[in-house]
């Protein structure tokens, strides 16, 4: 297994090395964020050796029961909430997670920012191609929804987040992904996490700041 994750991680690397060459950037400025939903602690182990510092959760429960593995390993990795979250969950992923990828609602941010007890740095979740089965924030109403997470005082706004469409060829989301680049340019946003195991690269060429990667580190899920 060991050996599978060095190549298969070796190959992503060399995926976003490509991408940053086509789009005339450097590798250094993307965030390889590893999604470790179900990948038990002795495989994540294996990719923080390799050099992973950011890893993503998707469930609370799920996170709480990695937190003391996640604690103890050095230097400390960052841990990103990437799923949807519940208000009534908050005040436990607060405890957990150094940031937080999917505030999908403004009462989910107000709920942040009453328990949190510091800057807690958030991405919002944009759904840009306006899916009914995804979460999100829909693009005519996100302009006002910044406006209004910015006068939050324990909130740190770093940038948007999206989960792209499910297409046969990546180049379909291309346009996706440019409108969310447009988004947080206008903003002047530091983060743009988009682009998964099956359309990353196309997300590196249109601005991605941080991939969220999966399936190509870890294999298929069991």
């Amino acid at each position: 297994m060991s050996a599978d994750i060095e190549a298969n991680l070796k190959g992503v690397r060399e995926c976003i090395d490509r991408a940053c060459l086509r789009a005339n950037r450097l590798p250094s400025e993307i965030t390889l964020v590893a999604i470790t939903k179900t990948v038990a602690p002795e495989i994540i182990e294996q990719v923080f050796g390799l050099g992973i510092r950011d890893f993503g959760e998707n469930r609370v429960q799920e996170t709480e029961n990695k937190f003391s593995f996640y604690s103890q390993l050095r230097p400390h990795p960052t841990l990103h909430m990437i799923g949807h979250l519940q208000s009534n969950k908050v005040k436990t992923i607060l405890r957990l997670c150094d940031i937080i990828q999917s505030v999908d609602s403004l009462k989910l941010a107000q709920a942040i920012d009453r328990q949190a007890d510091r800057k807690i740095p958030i991405l919002l979740e944009v759904n840009v191609a306006g899916e009914d089965s995804k979460s999100g924030f829909s693009l005519m109403e996100i302009e006002q929804v910044i406006k209004n997470v910015l006068t939050l005082k324990n909130l740190e706004l770093r940038g948007l987040m999206t989960v792209a469409p499910v297409v046969n060829n990546p180049e379909e989301v291309r346009p996706f992904f440019r409108q969310l680049r447009e988004l947080k340019n206008n903003y002047n946003l530091k983060h743009l996490s988009m682009g998964m195991t099956e359309d990353f690269e196309i997300a590196i060429e249109e601005g991605a700041t941080m991939i969220r990667i999966g399936r190509a580190i870890f294999g298929d899920r069991q």
